[in-house]
């Protein structure tokens, strides 16, 4: 009896175990789309770390049908969940849009709602794969700038202004891309530019625009500040879904952070600030190294 109690005990045990280790093969993530190859049916993603899992890092996924591929595109934010099948990690569960911004301010985002719904009708959003448009502004050295310039060159865009008062919003983007302008030293400037537009020209030009990039250690071959005729940057700016007006003498506006191929076609157009700066520069590091 005892033997056979003892048979039934271990076996109870290495069933419990194998369920715990099933178990320990699930796991929720969050990060950055880089690439979809729904024809292959996988994901590559630069995953955000898991606590007593994984650090964060750029990792491959497949998914058991191609359909929850559909729509997903480089630089979509997502939660999903990993799973572990044989030796193949599977995304499943995968949902999209974890970069958007929490307002703090709901008056404000409901504003900001209707006044994109409200610029639709006049200004055309670019679509990732579209040809971004020629422009021309003015850098903190009091350079013309030309995006044509840039073929052969992949850019990192954003959009601030100076005086912006919530360090989560133009602060955090241009953190964002200090941080790829260190990881990526040796390739800025030959392989890589990058941009920071402001919305609040009448402000941000001269020598304040020049301070404020020097704030940034921003070297005028790698990184522009770009200001010019507020019409202008309206134009650019509606071009990628950027809104911006003025309330009660502030900027209220929306977050985006583009990245364009070395052809001048949108690869990318992160909404909003909840990614990390390593899922930038992974993105960013993807569309470099596209052939």
């Amino acid at each position: 009896m005892r033997s056979m109690r003892g048979r039934v005990t271990a076996g109870m045990m290495l069933l419990l175990c194998c369920v715990a280790a099933g178990a320990e093969q699930r796991h929720a993530a969050t990060g950055v789309v880089l690439e979809v190859d729904a024809a292959h049916r996988t994901m590559t993603v630069s995953c955000d770390a898991i606590a007593g899992y994984m650090d964060a890092m750029e990792m491959p996924f497949s998914v058991h049908s191609g359909k929850a591929l559909t729509g997903l595109k480089p630089g979509d934010g997502i939660r999903f969940m990993i799973e572990k099948h044989g030796g193949t990690l599977y995304a499943e569960n995968i949902i999209a849009g974890t970069t958007v911004s929490n307002q703090s301010e709901p008056m404000q985002a409901e504003q900001l709602t209707e006044l994109k719904t409200m610029l639709r009708s006049t200004a055309k959003v670019i679509a990732v794969g579209e040809k971004v448009p020629d422009f021309a502004l003015t850098d903190q050295a009091g350079k013309t700038v030309h995006l044509a310039e840039m073929q052969g060159k992949v850019v990192a865009l954003t959009f601030g202004y100076s005086r912006c008062p919530n360090p989560n919003y133009c602060f955090r983007l241009s953190n964002n891309l200090s941080k790829v302008e260190k990881r990526f030293h040796a390739q800025a400037g030959k392989d890589l530019v990058l941009i920071t537009i402001m919305i609040d020209p009448e402000h941000d030009k001269g020598a304040t625009l020049a301070e404020y990039a020097a704030v940034w250690r921003a070297d005028p071959e790698r990184w522009h500040f770009l200001t010019g005729p507020l019409p202008e940057i309206q134009q650019i700016a509606g071009g990628f879904g950027e809104n911006f007006w003025r309330v009660d003498g502030t900027l209220t506006h929306s977050l985006h952070t583009v990245v364009i191929d070395r052809d001048g076609r949108l690869a990318a157009n992160l909404e909003g600030n909840q990614f990390t700066p390593q899922a930038l520069g992974d993105l960013i590091g993807s569309v470099m190294s596209r052939q």
